[in-house]
């Protein structure tokens, strides 16, 4: 008897522990991952999260996979147009941008007069396809010389799986990225402090300005410009996620859903990019949270720190000690905090005499093949050179 109640005792204390998930696994957070460390379950078929500061992958799926972008082909068209032009620029309208039907757009009609700020935002907060075309026409003085200009800017930022066909996103064969190279475009563009603005905006209003007169006397002009109200297509702009400010949505029946957002905690900003995903809201915060969570500031080096010594040709010593000219720290993941490699690149022997402080090497820091950190090492004291008869004697 006492046997069976026992037995029954052991039976129900494993049920609470094999059914209880929090006792198997860890503390949930967040983002549905648990305390391990562990990145998220990413549905999108794409992804990467990266720093906008240094450029640095905290994850990638499938992150050199070419795919369509969708409408975040407007991130290359904006940035362009804003180092290029002038936001009061005063556009006029194009038959090519009046013709463009496909997708959202703000009605655009031949002969329209808007600024070049407007339609910026309606690009980019309202994803307006016929706004970038009268962007590249006016930037450029045509839509091919404009792509033609996107697909430079590209190579220039590094962007190597990338080609531009259009403007806007529409569907070709030889429009598509990655979403590294979408991660690289957008830290790029957040550092232009319009573009940053623009995305983060909820909503603007934007005014057609009164048409150019003609000299028809039976003309009449409109006193009152028409203005219509546009808010941002990004919602999570509107939800309560800590830190988030932008950037872009994308949709096409081809691309799938896609999103590329940021967002900023403690002076950090990662983007995060999301391409065909069934859930691009849940998919990009839950990698934004994890980078927030699991990536902490590391020190790699401190300063005067000793990384090794180098011959000194002629010297009065035979070596100099080299120190890490500085402190050095970088954000990395609480799972790989003991795997950062360190590697010693040093100059040819320096012949005397040797200033201290004089750059003679360089640490640099790796963490899973991917650099994530150097520093310069110099010399720790001064060296003199041998006088010349001891010179011609140990020759």
């Amino acid at each position: 008897m006492k046997i069976r109640k026992y037995l029954i005792i052991f039976l129900c204390v494993m049920l609470l522990i094999l059914g209880n998930p929090i006792m198997a696994t860890g503390t949930p957070t967040k983002d549905g991952t648990t305390s391990d460390g562990q990145p998220p379950k990413v549905r999108a078929s794409a992804a990467c999260l990266m720093e906008v500061a240094t450029g640095r992958i905290y994850f990638a799926k499938q992150g050199d996979k070419r795919r369509e972008p969708a409408s975040l082909t407007k991130i290359m068209t904006a940035i362009l147009a804003i180092e290029k032009g002038n936001l009061k620029d005063v556009v006029t309208v194009g038959k090519k941008a009046a013709a463009v039907s496909m997708g959202q757009d703000i009605g655009l009609s031949p002969g329209d007069r808007l600024y070049l700020e407007d339609l910026l935002k309606a690009a980019l907060m309202y994803s307006a396809n016929d706004s970038t075309v009268a962007i590249g026409e006016h930037i450029a003085g045509s839509h091919d010389a404009f792509i033609k200009m996107m697909n430079d800017k590209a190579k220039v930022l590094g962007m190597k799986d990338t080609r531009y066909a259009n403007t806007n996103g529409y569907h070709n064969p030889n429009h598509y990225t990655t979403a590294i190279d979408l991660a690289k475009l957008t830290c790029y563009a957040l550092k232009n402090p319009v573009f940053a603005s623009f995305v983060r905006t909820r909503e603007a209003t934007i005014t057609w300005l009164p048409k150019e007169k003609t000299g028809n006397p039976q003309e009449v002009q409109t006193e009152t410009p028409r203005q219509r109200v546009i808010h941002n297509t990004n919602a999570l702009l509107e939800s309560n996620f800590e830190g988030i400010n932008g950037v872009k949505t994308g949709t096409t029946p081809r691309a799938g859903k896609c999103l590329i957002a940021s967002a900023t905690r403690e002076g950090r900003q990662l983007v995060a990019v999301v391409l065909n995903s069934p859930n691009r809201w849940d998919d990009a915060t839950n990698l934004l949270e994890y980078g927030f969570r699991e990536f902490r500031p590391q020190v790699l080096s401190e300063k005067d720190e000793v990384m090794g010594e180098i011959p000194v040709v002629e010297g009065v010593e035979q070596k100099v000690t080299l120190v890490a000219a500085k402190k050095v720290e970088a954000y990395v993941a609480r799972i790989d905090s003991d795997k950062v490699e360190r590697k010693i690149n040093l100059a040819p022997p320096p012949k005397a005499p040797i200033k201290q402080g004089i750059k003679l090497g360089k640490a640099t820091f790796v963490l899973h093949g991917q650099e994530i950190a150097t520093v310069d090492l110099v010399a720790n004291r001064n060296i003199k050179r041998l006088p010349w008869f001891k010179r011609i004697f140990k020759k």
